[in-house]
């Protein structure tokens, strides 16, 4: 019976594999959300940023945060469907997480209808867009709304018209509102088109595409002019990344304090050497753990070719991936770390290299293969079921906090989460912990919500100098508390 059950699930996915995706992508996700103790400090930012909005309109989103436009529909959602702002962020980034499935096979399916299913497979189970299902993030939509513009110039390259030009465009824009480096897509995509110059034919195509973004340009220089400039820290933020001096600053200094750091005098003249293959090493090692057992194919030397009947067959992809990696080198470079979430958009857009990949292993090695997509589905389910302990402290503390602390008493949260479940929404505070518990600045604080064991020596110390007691205590399952500190 099971070996029906099992022949007839692969028969639906060979068959279907796009709406394989979209409905397995909304399952995993609910089972992800259901496990999910609590949201993650993001999450509590953009909610309260939603509700902050829903009470004093708009303009107090952005002056929370210069990039609010995620926060803003969560707002409208609710002002719309009323229902809970946290439910509707839920819902909003598992339909984006299930469409950006959807699409991404759909852009293989478009091309190899018998690599859709190997597709399916690894937008459902690779752990870089799937260990993040039980989060909201602003995430989803950007990658949403990239494939989306992918998507679309794929089907405009066949089909042609202004109408279908000018969909690409705008959902490159709809990404921008929720990471501005989606507009990346805009060069990635120029340059897919650009051989295309010297072929009679398809000058007219050219014209379309670029049509749309020169009228831009041109209303936004008309705009700027009117109303005497065009001034938000994040636009100026993502300027200042990109700008040639900039980088090379940031990088000269980097260079000198490294250098400054080695034992060897001889080194020190390869510190940027060190530093530029260094980062590169570091981005490439977690390209690959998030990609997962998806990489094992490529332990093999001959499954390389792969990567040029990618460059050949989904160039859009392709173009993208190459600016994006030089986004991300910049932002390390002048930032100084990386977080998976942000190589996240990476991986996504190397699915169809990963899924050929996949599918030569399987006609290589048959039992091999099978072995692996055991393997792929196993981790599939590790990526949304969670066997750790919720993080029910903060939950418990904030709640405490609600029925038993003046709404008016200052307090400090080593966690904003805490602030956030006591209804005071999720504040980043001025200080560290150490700012805060400091002679200087402790007196401007009633309550202290901190993550301790209680019998540290130093916090034992601190609170008999200031005459102050664990008040309460929360601990998950695992032990990790959070001890409440007051008079």
């Amino acid at each position: 019976m099971s070996s029906k059950l099992w022949a007839r699930a692969l028969s639906v996915v060979v068959e279907h594999p796009v709406r394989v995706a979209f409905f397995g992508s909304l399952l995993l996700s609910l089972i992800a959300v259901l496990g999910a103790a609590t949201v993650g400090r993001d999450a509590a930012f953009y909610l309260t940023i939603a509700q902050d909005a829903q009470a004093r309109g708009p303009k107090a989103a952005f002056e929370l945060f210069n990039w609010s436009w995620f926060p803003l529909l969560l707002a409208a959602t609710h002002s719309v469907s009323r229902l809970p702002v946290e439910l509707s962020a839920y819902l909003w980034c598992s339909f984006f997480a299930a469409g950006t499935c959807a699409l991404l096979v759909d852009c293989v399916r478009q091309r190899s209808v018998r690599l859709a299913p190997w597709a399916c497979l690894v937008v459902l189970a690779m752990p870089a867009f799937n260990e993040f299902r039980g989060e909201i993030l602003r995430e989803f939509g950007f990658w949403f709304f990239c494939v989306l513009a992918i998507w679309l110039a794929m089907r405009w390259q066949v089909r042609g018209g202004w109408l279908r030009a000018a969909n690409v465009h705008l959902a490159i824009v709809a990404a921008s509102a929720f990471r501005l480096e989606a507009l990346l897509l805009l060069p990635a995509l120029g340059l897919w088109q650009m051989p295309g110059l010297w072929v009679r034919g398809q000058r007219r195509a050219i014209l379309q595409f670029f049509a749309l973004p020169l009228l831009g340009v041109v209303l936004g220089a008309v705009l700027v002019s009117i109303t005497g400039g065009f001034s938000s820290e994040r636009v100026d933020y993502y300027l200042s990344l990109i700008n040639p001096g900039s980088v090379l600053t940031s990088f000269d200094l980097l260079r000198e304090q490294f250098a400054n750091s080695l034992i060897n005098k001889y080194s020190q003249g390869e510190a940027g050497r060190i530093i530029f293959f260094g980062m590169l090493a570091a981005m490439a090692i977690s390209f690959v753990g998030l990609t997962g057992p998806f990489a094992v194919p490529f332990l093999l030397g001959r499954n390389w070719r792969v990567i040029t009947i990618y460059c050949r067959e989904y160039r859009p992809f392709a173009w993208a991936a190459v600016l994006y990696l030089l986004i991300l080198m910049l932002f390390f470079i002048q930032q100084q770390f990386m977080i998976t979430r942000y190589m996240s958009f990476l991986n996504l857009l190397f699915v169809p290299a990963l899924a050929l990949g996949l599918q030569m292993f399987a006609r290589q090695f048959p039992r091999l293969g099978k072995v692996l997509v055991a393997v792929c589905l196993l981790v599939m389910l590790s990526n949304v079921v969670s066997t750790g302990a919720g993080k029910t402290q903060y939950i418990d503390a904030g709640r405490w906090m609600a029925a038993n602390v003046d709404p008016n008493a200052p307090a400090y949260f080593d966690d904003g989460r805490i602030g956030y479940y006591a209804g005071r929404g999720y504040l980043i505070s001025e200080f560290t912990r150490e700012e805060a518990m400091s002679p200087a600045n402790a007196g401007k604080f009633r309550y202290f919500f901190i993550e301790a064991r209680g019998n540290e020596p130093w916090l034992t110390g601190w609170l008999a100098e200031r005459n102050l007691r664990i008040v309460e205590r929360f601990a998950n399952r695992r032990g990790a508390t959070v001890l409440v500190i007051g008079q």
